[in-house]
């Protein structure tokens, strides 16, 4: 017989074990209360639905709409599973999902990445995973750790970085931040996620080195450092096996290698077959919609009786959701919807990542800061007079103070609607320069904004592209933006730039435009913080977490894979091609090489480098100092005020090759004049290769060198390393 929700949440009347009786370790108290758990109770816990498809008499009391929920066993004091997107606070998307219901609204990924801090991100994190209990939720999906391979991609601001290295610490330790707040984090989306087009059905094609060397290599580093409760396993298909029915990747790199303990859940939608055997553990986003298999529902409890599937399998993945329940402490700390929520510290700490995180491109002539007797400013575009733009999708967040600005988007669903944060970088920067006329102009007519531009002291050009799930995106900047700001750096030769983008961007305009800030997409207080860095109350500290192309011909796939089926569908959603058409063979001929590694390996020069950032004081590194586990790095800020760098170690060759890996890195404070000794600690795996099973590192030279960029490196310094070999 098949029991509904709420059948199952009522069934049995034995109270829960009081806590004196309960084992201590979460290993033994998950086999203890799976003893005790009904067939029907297990199942239940297998199955995951989406909250606003599910009927409100069958929804858990106290879940609040999100993402989905997974009812849990009241009797045994098994607690149902609240999950909420996202990466970048608790989505909300459109506002419509909860009406209007505010959270701090983060910086994009790209940003906090530029940040190149850590213990910042982890903070982040921490703010994120007390407002995901304050809200009723226990499961954030968050920690988004795809390398950026495909700059075109509509979720790049979801994802950190595209060095494996950088990703894997920081999506570690926004995790680490989030669990601490007794909620699960995930990392997603496992393995190979890196573009929208065809993401359904895209089969990507990849060796295992290459894999254990890039993709691999960061969730395994988020792994070890986050320790996150569960994995979301992605969409798409991996060496022609579903990511969420794959065995390699599921049970032999990610249980068997690396020993996580924690359950793989599906993307939304992502399950193709009866899989737990494979490796899936709970199947994610039901919506009663019987047109749909729900394949961890009637075909699992078919293959259980068929003995296709066993009830050892069965109790493996119960075990593993409530072993990570247990070891989080989900169970004797519940969540309570409705807990107040400190608003104004959570801003704080948004606008520092943001602050922190903004790149100063280019400052010719010193143009910035803007001069603080600057008499005429004239702002221009991106409707920088309301507010600063986010990424859509579901990591959407509805913003404390809401949305100062919501446009539609033809043909989208609501969860696709632009958004504007409530901090207007027009409105700061008059706060900044009370002395001065600020005028603002909407950036519609180039002609109109040029002739405005001439009678300024400077312009400040804001120049924004939406990015969302789903989409991916071109690399040049949308509605006529480049004629935009090519007329008013004509008009005006002390113009500078805001990009407000979603990850890297064109710029043919760049040699008339003597200043150029990435501003990504800053966050609930992102206008705040972009004003601060524009007039020196901030000094700009970001570094770049990815390479900026010169052009589309030095992408390792300069067409974007999937861009004739778009063709084919001619306006229809992609999705709706016949299933026999749904066929999309991706490989990435950068393989391990991902990003600045690709560059360096072709010889091309990039239009800005990963990890180039300016600042408006000036740093000088020492020689290192390397041991092969270590490195020492003398640093000194050489200007007049104080500021904060990046210190990037990299591995630039290995017995006589060129290599370009990033090894180690420090984000590092300093006064005038002041001067730190950084300890740098090597890893290891970087320094290796994948070879026959494991890690291979071979004997001989390797040369390490200090950059302001992976492009911009000094003296290299060698050393001779023993043979080395290991397993995970």
């Amino acid at each position: 017989m098949k029991l509904s929700i709420s059948a199952v949440l009522l069934l049995g009347a034995a109270l829960a074990v009081p806590a004196a009786a309960q084992p201590s370790n979460p290993d033994d108290r998950a086999a203890s209360t799976l003893s005790r758990m009904t067939e029907d109770e297990k199942l239940g816990m297998l199955m995951g639905y989406l909250t606003p498809r599910v009927p409100e008499d069958q929804i858990p009391e106290n879940v609040p709409t999100g993402a989905g929920f997974v009812p849990g066993v009241p009797r045994l004091g098994i607690p149902a599973l609240a999950e909420s997107d996202a990466s970048l606070g608790i989505a909300n998307m459109g506002g419509f999902m909860r009406r209007n219901d505010e959270a701090t609204a983060m910086p994009s990924a790209l940003l906090m990445a530029s940040t190149w801090n850590p213990s910042l991100i982890e903070q982040a994190g921490r703010v994120m995973g007390a407002e995901t209990r304050a809200k009723g939720f226990n499961v954030l999906l968050a920690g988004g750790v795809n390398l950026i391979r495909e700059p075109r991609n509509g979720r790049n601001f979801e994802y950190f970085s595209e060095d494996p290295l950088l990703s894997g610490v920081l999506a570690g330790y926004s995790v680490r931040g989030i669990q601490s707040n007794h909620v699960v984090s995930t990392v997603k989306h496992y393995l190979l996620n890196a573009q929208e087009t065809g993401r359904s059905f895209a089969d990507v094609r990849m060796d295992e080195p290459e894999m254990r060397e890039s993709d691999l290599l960061a969730f395994q580093l988020a792994h070890e450092i986050g320790q996150p409760g569960a994995v979301m396993c992605s969409y798409n298909k991996v060496n022609s096996k579903y990511a969420c029915e794959n065995p390699f990747i599921l049970n032999d790199v990610l249980r068997g290698d690396w020993g996580f303990k924690g359950w793989v859940l599906s993307d939304w939608g992502a399950v193709h077959s009866v899989s737990i055997r494979q490796g899936l553990d709970q199947e994610s986003g039901r919506t009663y919609d019987e047109r749909k298999t729900a394949y961890f529902g009637t075909p699992l409890r078919e293959a259980l009786a068929s003995g296709s599937v066993t009830q050892a399998d069965i109790d493996r993945s119960v075990t593993r959701i409530l072993r990570t329940i247990y070891a989080l402490g989900l169970a004797d700390d519940p969540v309570k919807p409705g807990n107040p929520i400190d608003f104004d510290q959570h801003l704080d700490l948004a606008q520092k990542v943001a602050e922190q995180g903004i790149v100063l491109l280019k400052n010719e002539g010193n143009l910035l800061p803007v001069a603080a007797n600057a008499k005429r400013i004239l702002v221009v575009g991106a409707h920088a007079d309301k507010g600063v733009p986010q990424g859509g999708g579901s990591s959407q967040v509805w913003p404390v103070g809401g949305a100062s600005l919501r446009l539609p988007i033809p043909g989208e669903p609501v969860y696709h609607t632009r958004l504007y944060m409530p901090s207007s970088p027009l409105d700061e920067l008059k706060k900044q320069f009370p002395q001065a006329t600020i005028d603002f102009d909407d950036g519609t007519d180039p002609a109109r904004a040029a002739k405005a531009a001439g009678d300024a002291d400077i312009a400040i050009v804001f120049a924004d592209q939406f990015t969302a799930e789903g989409h991916d995106v071109p690399l040049n900047l949308p509605d006529n933006q480049d004629a935009l700001i090519e007329a008013v750096a004509d008009a005006n030769p002390r113009t500078a730039v805001v990009l407000e983008t979603g990850g890297p961007v064109l710029m043919p305009w760049l040699d008339k435009v003597p200043a150029v800030v990435a501003a990504w997409y800053s966050g609930n207080r992102g206008g705040h913080a972009i004003a601060r860095v524009l007039s020196g109350q901030v000094n700009p500290s970001g570094h770049l977490a990815v390479t900026f192309p010169a052009s589309v011909s030095q992408l390792p796939n300069p067409t974007l894979p999937g861009a004739a089926m778009i063709d084919q569908a001619k306006g229809r959603d992609l999705y709706d091609l016949p299933e026999e058409e749904q066929t999309l063979e991706i490989t990435y001929p950068e393989g391990s090489n991902v990003g600045y590694r690709w560059y360096a390996q072709k010889g091309f020069k990039p239009l800005f480098a990963f990890g180039h950032g300016l600042s408006y004081t000036q740093f000088a590194f020492e020689t290192p100092k390397v041991s092969g586990k270590t490195a020492e790095v003398a640093v000194r800020n050489t200007g007049d005020r104080a500021g904060a760098t990046a210190v990037q170690l990299y591995l630039v060759s290995r017995n006589g090759k060129t290599e370009r890996r990033l090894v180690g890195f420090q984000r590092v404070d300093l006064a005038p004049g002041g001067s730190q000794t950084v300890k740098l600690d090597i890893e290891p795996r970087l320094l290796a290769e994948w070879e026959n099973g494991g890690w291979s590192q071979p004997p001989g030279t390797y040369g390490f060198a200090v950059g302001k960029s992976a492009e911009q490196l000094g003296r290299t310094v060698t050393v001779r390393l023993p043979a080395r070999t290991w397993k995970d």
